[in-house]
C-alpha cells in the first residue's frame, strides 16, 4: 500500500470487505469523489464506471437533482420512526410505486436493503396463507441458478450448489429449489413437482428476465407467464424479485410488465434510490393485504425495520421517480443496448468466449471459466475502468446516462484483455 492515503492503510486494518478473503485480496482502491459515471481515486486516476455501483447508480453519480433533494430533506427531517408517525416523502413515494407497477399491486412496505425486502416478502407470502387458515405451506419454491440475498432466510432459496452459501448447508431453513422452465421439458416437469408438493407451498420465487447474481443468466417472457398460470392452476402465490431488474435496466421500467405479468407480490431496491442511499420496498396485491386486515392482532404483519420509511431515502427515491418522468430513460437504455452489442461483439469468437449477450443496459460475456479474478480486475483497472467480473463473466451494467464513448470505451477495455489472453 506504498504511497496510498494514511486513512486506507489504517483502515485496513479493521475493516472486513465483502466478498474477499482478505488474507490475498488487494486493498480496494481508494476513491475520493464521484461524478457522472466517473470514479476518482486518491492517486489522481479516473475510472469509468461500467456496474453502476453493482446496478444502483442508474442515473450516474452526485446527479444534482437527487443531490437538491437529500439537502432539502435533511435540513427539514433525515429520520423519525415510522412506528406510529409517518411523513409525507414514504406515503408519496407509495401511492407514485403503486401508480407506476402494473395491475393492483398497492400496498408498500419500506425496509433498507434487498435481502430484507424478500425476507417480508417470504414472510408475507407464508403468513398469508396462516392468516387464511392453512398451516401447511412453509416453503417457497424458487430455482436454480438464482440469487436473492446473503441473510439467512434468503440464502435458503437461492441455488444451494452456489459456492458462496453451499458452506451453510445445515443451518438453513429448506425449501423447495428446481430448475426454472425454460422448454416444455423443463415446464412439465415442474408441474410434476407441483402435483406432489403444492399444498406445502406458500409462492414461488424467481428474478424475472435475468438471474443476477447467479451469472447473467437470461430467459425470456414466456417463462414468467407460464409460472402465472402455474401459480394461479396451483393456487399459489407468485413473488417477482425485481431488486435487480427494476426501474429500467432490462429495457422496460419493470420487468414484469415485459410478460404482462402482474406478480403477487414484487421486491424493488437498487435502483430506488439512484444509488444514493439504502432503501427497499416489498410491494402487495390488494388480495395478499386483504389477508392481513383484520380484527386479529396476531393477523398483523409483525415486521418494522428501525429505519423503515427513512425520510431522507424515500425523498431521494422521490427525486429518482422525477427523473424517470422527465428524462427519457427507456431511450437510453434502448441506445446503451445498441453500443453493447456493438462494442462487445469483437468478444465473440475470441479464446475461452462461450457467449455474448445483451438485454437492455446489461451486457455480458461468457467465459469457459476465469482462473484469476484479482488479475483480471487489475488488468481492466489498468485499461482505466471499473468493472468487476465475477464467477465466469465479465459483464458491464452502466448508467442510464453514459455517453456512447463511456460504453466504447468500456467494452473496448473488456475486448482489448481478453484478446491478450484472460487469466
Amino acid at each position: 500500500m506504498t504511497d496510498s492515503p494514511g486513512w486506507l492503510n489504517e483502515g485496513m486494518r479493521h475493516i472486513w470487505l465483502p466478498y474477499s478473503q482478505m488474507k490475498h485480496a488487494d486493498p480496494p482502491l481508494p476513491v475520493v469523489a464521484t461524478e457522472g459515471t466517473r470514479i476518482h481515486l486518491a492517486d489522481g486516476r479516473v475510472l469509468i464506471d461500467g456496474i453502476a455501483s453493482w446496478w444502483t447508480a442508474c442515473h450516474g453519480y452526485n446527479h444534482p437533482h437527487l443531490r437538491a433533494a437529500l439537502e432539502a430533506q435533511a435540513a427539514r427531517m433525515p429520520h423519525v420512526m415510522f412506528g406510529g408517525l409517518s411523513h409525507e416523502p414514504a406515503l408519496t413515494l407509495a401511492s407514485r410505486l403503486a401508480k407506476l407497477l402494473p395491475g393492483d399491486l398497492e400496498r408498500v412496505f419500506f425496509a433498507e436493503s434487498g435481502s430484507v425486502a424478500v425476507e417480508v416478502a417470504m414472510k408475507m407470502a407464508i403468513q398469508y396463507w396462516l392468516n387464511k387458515g392453512e398451516r401447511g405451506r412453509s416453503k417457497i419454491l424458487s430455482f436454480t441458478g438464482g440469487y436473492h440475498g446473503d441473510t439467512i432466510a434468503t440464502m435458503a432459496v437461492c441455488d444451494p450448489e452456489e459456492g458462496m452459501h453451499s458452506l451453510f448447508t445445515g443451518l438453513l431453513p429448506e425449501h423447495f429449489v428446481q430448475p426454472l422452465p425454460r422448454d416444455a421439458e423443463s415446464l412439465a416437469a415442474l408441474e410434476s413437482f407441483l402435483d406432489r408438493h403444492a399444498g406445502q407451498i406458500a409462492a414461488i420465487l424467481v428474478e424475472p428476465l435475468v438471474q443476477g447474481a447467479g451469472g447473467m443468466v437470461f430467459h425470456d417472457a414466456s417463462t414468467l407467464r407460464s409460472l402465472r398460470d402455474l401459480t394461479d392452476r396451483y393456487g399459489l402465490l407468485l413473488i417477482f424479485d425485481e431488486i435487480f431488474t427494476g426501474f429500467g435496466r432490462t429495457g422496460h421500467m419493470f420487468a414484469c410488465q415485459a410478460a404482462g405479468v402482474v406478480p403477487d407480490i414484487i421486491t424493488l431496491s437498487k435502483a430506488l434510490t439512484g444509488g444514493t442511499l439504502p432503501l427497499s420496498a416489498t410491494i402487495a396485491r390488494a388480495r395478499v393485504f386483504d389477508a392481513f386486515w383484520s380484527d386479529d392482532p396476531m393477523a398483523a404483519l409483525m415486521h418494522g425495520p428501525t429505519y423503515m420509511g427513512n425520510a431522507l431515502a424515500c425523498a431521494v427515491a422521490n427525486a429518482s421517480l422525477d427523473l424517470f418522468d422527465s428524462h427519457p430513460r427507456m431511450e437510453q437504455v434502448a441506445a446503451i443496448n445498441t453500443w453493447l452489442k456493438a462494442g462487445l461483439e469483437p468478444c465473440r469468437g475470441l479464446p475461452g468466449v462461450l457467449d455474448v449477450r445483451t438485454l437492455g443496459a446489461i451486457g455480458v460475456v461468457q467465459m469457459d471459466r476465469i482462473g484469476d479474478l484479482r488479475s483480471l480486475k487489475r488488468l481492466l483497472v489498468a485499461e482505466g475502468v471499473w468493472i468487476r467480473p465475477f464467477r465466469d463473466i465479465l459483464y458491464l451494467t452502466p448508467a442510464f446516462t453514459a455517453t456512447e464513448e463511456d460504453v466504447m470505451r468500456l467494452t473496448g477495455a473488456i475486448t482489448r484483455v481478453l484478446e491478450r489472453g484472460h487469466p
